[in-house]
């Protein structure tokens, strides 16, 4: 039997409606059921592509005991986080002001007015290695909710207060200047915390954090420190050769699991690899090192190849899992690289792909490369050329075997925000590497998404699947579209393109500035109201919508000699300045834009 969630168009939402829990779509009849019936919400955010989402689900969700206790004592809603990114930024959010901690699946209790009392990520079923299971979770929140019903609305209520106002207050009181002094901190920052060895920053589990890098490429194009640059080249050169990069079919994971970047959470999302090939591509013409290059084209023909839709659009990720297990498209054996390539060509294949017997997951192999091939061949006694070719023929090889092989799911929604992301890293590539089917392809997602995602008259839409969009866009989406129109109209000047990034920060600055503090909200004055709206100045997975508008306006003020747009940047600036004091390292789009704007054109 289907739940309510039969009738969505959302993958992930789609995933969980034969679960036996009775989950509701989030919408306006959902919410009042709750405040009619004075229940308790208990609200599921995840995605498509996440594994720990689906551990969860098939642990609990697909449980019979657990979702009686949810059915009898909650009223249960399943959101897609990235069909509702202003849902997820809220109550994310809060369980990390409740817990310390946050991620996916998150998992809020919610009052029937929609404030969050209590929170977390994921739970087992039931009790194991010290954790609380999700049992006990949900018989302990009921219980609360009946007998210390107002302790709890007192608490959701404090918590809501914060959300509102954590956006607009000085974090310390003192005025900040916007000046180097804020770059210079951020830099700092992440040169102490480098891993010299390994590349990237801070410990495992180990994030590419390509905003990191774009920040310390662009403060290396100014002050020329070769430090910089080294920190750079040795984090690209080490993920490039590590798991966390797909060696036979381009393009990168999440993330990876070790600090040395072999052990990947399989996934791969749009947004990554967007970013990372515009990493790759800067860190080729700054350190003129072709092996970038090759990445970034790599990346681009994996995007092309497996994540592009027949009008152009880009959906948006690829599962981590496989027929019930994480990582099973990508892992080798032995005996299988062997039948493909034969003894001789195999034994070379496997030592400089780092394949053995015993395998270094789950009794499989992950492909990395453990040193650089021009090392390899002067080991080998081989010609570094004829090496390479030889293990490009191999890799075909493989490739194609691994094609007839079950794919991971695929999330087929096309995110206006993503795609801009990506048309972006698209025309960049176009122009540096002289390929015009990078252009063409970047050509064609902006045409797809001027024409097909627009609502009624006429307005930017969030998302598309099946034909069907959905949801009024976000402040990301038109600053992420806008930004990349920009540079579609630098690299391929035919189009209607300059025009189109005007009018749709002109419609940015009509439905989202905040006028108040300055800068921009998260969603739209006509959006629908929640209980806090939020302004979008730390980065996450992706640029803040914030960072994203004041490099934008800068960048059409330059272009259009807009004045008005230069002032638009700089209120950002100060509406943002005490975030990029306190968290240099989470705000590193809005930095790169202030330097664009201290520095000359």
């Amino acid at each position: 039997m289907s739940n309510q969630l039969a009738g969505e168009i959302s993958q992930y939402l789609l995933q969980h409606a034969e679960n036996p829990v009775e989950w509701h779509a989030w919408n306006a009849e959902t919410l009042e059921l709750a405040r009619t019936r004075q229940m308790p919400i208990f609200l599921s955010i995840g995605y498509s592509s996440c594994h720990w989402c689906h551990v969860m689900a098939h642990e609990c969700f697909e449980d019979q005991q657990i979702a009686q206790i949810l059915n009898d004592h909650f009223i249960n809603i399943k959101v897609d986080r990235e069909e509702r990114p202003d849902l997820d930024q809220i109550y994310m959010e809060a369980v990390q002001l409740m817990t310390g901690q946050g991620g996916w699946p998150l998992s809020v209790f919610l009052t029937p007015d929609r404030e969050p009392f209590y929170g977390g990520t994921y739970w087992p079923s039931r009790q194991q290695h010290g954790m609380s299971g999700f049992d006990q979770v949900l018989y302990a929140v009921s219980e609360a909710w009946q007998r210390r019903r107002q302790e709890l609305l007192d608490q959701a209520a404090k918590v809501a207060v914060f959300l509102r106002e954590s956006d607009f207050a000085e974090h310390d009181g003192s005025p900040v200047v916007l000046d180097e002094r804020l770059l210079e901190s951020a830099e700092s920052t992440l040169v102490q915390s480098f891993d010299p060895q390994y590349g990237g920053f801070g410990r495992a589990p180990k994030f590419p954090q390509p905003l990191a890098l774009q920040l310390l490429l662009c403060r290396w194009s100014h002050a020329a420190d070769d430090e910089l640059l080294h920190i750079v080249t040795t984090t690209l050169d080490r993920m490039a050769m590590g798991g966390i990069y797909d060696q036979l079919g381009g393009g990168f994971h999440r993330y990876s699991v070790d600090a040395r970047w072999l052990e990947p959470h399989f996934e791969k999302m749009l947004y990554d690899n967007a970013l990372l090939t515009t990493c790759y591509l800067n860190a080729w013409q700054a350190a003129k090192q072709e092996v970038y290059a090759d990445v970034a084209r790599q990346t681009l023909d994996y995007v092309l190849r497996d994540m592009t839709g027949p009008q152009g659009g880009f959906y948006s990720a690829e599962d981590a899992d496989c027929e019930g297990q994480e990582g099973k498209f990508y892992l080798w054996t032995t005996d299988e690289i062997q039948s493909i390539l034969g003894l001789e060509a195999a034994a070379t294949f496997c030592r400089i792909y780092g394949v053995t017997e015993t395998g270094n997951f789950e009794g499989q192999n992950i492909l990395h490369l453990n040193r650089p091939l021009e090392l390899e061949a002067k080991m080998l006694g081989r010609d570094p050329i004829g090496l390479k070719n030889e293990l490009a023929q191999a890799r075909q090889k493989l490739f194609l075997a691994r094609e007839k092989r079950v794919r991971p799911v695929r999330d087929d929604k096309i995110l206006v925000g993503w795609n801009g992301l990506m048309i972006d890293a698209l025309a960049q590539a176009g122009a540096a590497l002289g390929e015009q089917r990078f252009t063409d392809a970047a050509v064609a997602a902006a045409s797809f998404i001027l024409r097909r995602l627009r609502g009624d008259p006429g307005r930017l839409m969030h998302y598309a699947r099946n034909g069907q969009v959905k949801y009024n866009a976000y402040l990301d989406d038109y600053a992420a579209l806008a930004n990349a129109l920009v540079t579609l109209h630098e690299t391929a000047a035919d189009g209607p393109w300059l025009q189109s990034a005007v009018e749709l920060a002109e419609e940015l600055l009509q439905r989202f500035a905040d006028q108040e503090h300055g800068g921009f909200f998260f969603t739209a004055s006509d959006q629908e109201p929640l209980i806090a709206r939020k302004n979008d100045f730390i980065d996450s997975s992706i640029p803040s919508g914030n960072g994203l508008a004041a490099m934008l306006f800068l960048r059409l003020g330059r272009i259009c000699n807009r004045d008005d747009y230069r002032k638009t940047a700089y209120s950002t600036f100060r509406s943002g300045a005490a975030f990029m004091r306190q968290f240099p390292t989470a705000a590193c789009q809005l930095l790169m834009a202030l330097e664009m704007y201290l520095s000359t054109p």
